[in-house]
């Protein structure tokens, strides 16, 4: 049998097997992010998971991380139950992880090294409630191999890979578009905001429409004002004429 069958026989599941649960805030973020991502990303072949467990090392199921949230680029956007890398051919190109009470340790110093030796070109960690991370939003990029701290610019942290700054407002986390400073949007929050503009549009419209009726209708009046003006003009001249005609 060979190598490459004896590591196919293995079996890689599909669970860690953990039973501790998630947070509320931790859980929604981890859904927003994704959310997020995946509107943003949504015409290209890039794959954007959350929560899967990512296999980096054949032939060793025990050899796995469960990023919170991940991006793949020149990868099928399909839906997986486990990545393994090499059967991907790929690793992920960024992640992000939910810091909360239970994960600060492993997210500062076990998963940046698994992390760094996969190769991923970005890493950030973000801390919804700022109890467990000082600051609350840090960042690392790969540098010679190396996952090194980035340093904050006007209080934001730059994305190359994905295009974006990551900036906190308050507590809350706010990815925006490194070209436009627009922020990035869920699918159900653009649909709302065109719904929203729509509705402007339709009402812009409308009052166009009213105040071109309107004028119109002002116009018409001043016209038949006119022409009544003119008429009863005409009507006193023929009077007066008749008035003074020599006889």
């Amino acid at each position: 049998m060979s190598i490459a069958n004896s590591i196919e026989q293995l079996e890689y599941p599909e669970s860690d097997g953990l039973t501790m649960g998630e947070t509320d805030t931790h859980r929604r973020w981890m859904i927003r992010i994704d959310e997020l991502l995946s509107y943003r990303l949504r015409e290209q072949r890039v794959y954007v998971g959350s929560n899967l467990l990512v296999y980096y090392e054949p032939g060793k199921p025990s050899r796995f991380v469960v990023p919170d949230n991940f991006v793949v680029f020149d990868c099928e956007p399909i839906g997986r139950r486990i990545f393994k890398i090499w059967e991907e051919e790929r690793v992920p190109d960024v992640v992000f992880e939910i810091t909360s009470q239970s994960t600060s340790q492993e997210d500062l110093v076990k998963k940046p090294l698994i992390y760094e030796a996969m190769g991923v070109r970005e890493y950030f960690l973000y801390d919804p409630t700022a109890s467990y991370l000082k600051p609350a939003l840090q960042g690392f990029r790969l540098a010679e191999g190396r996952l090194v701290l980035m340093e904050t610019s006007a209080d934001e942290l730059s994305c190359e890979t994905l295009g974006v700054n990551l900036r906190l407002s308050g507590y809350e986390l706010l990815l925006i578009d490194a070209v436009t400073g627009d922020r990035l949007l869920t699918e159900a929050e653009a649909n709302k905001v065109s719904a929203e503009e729509e509705r402007m549009r339709a009402d812009k419209e409308r009052d166009r429409a009213d105040f071109e009726r309107d004028r119109a209708d002002a116009e018409l009046s001043a016209r038949l004002t006119a022409e009544r003006r003119v008429q009863d003009l005409e009507d006193q001249l023929k009077r007066l004429g008749e008035i003074y005609r020599p006889n």
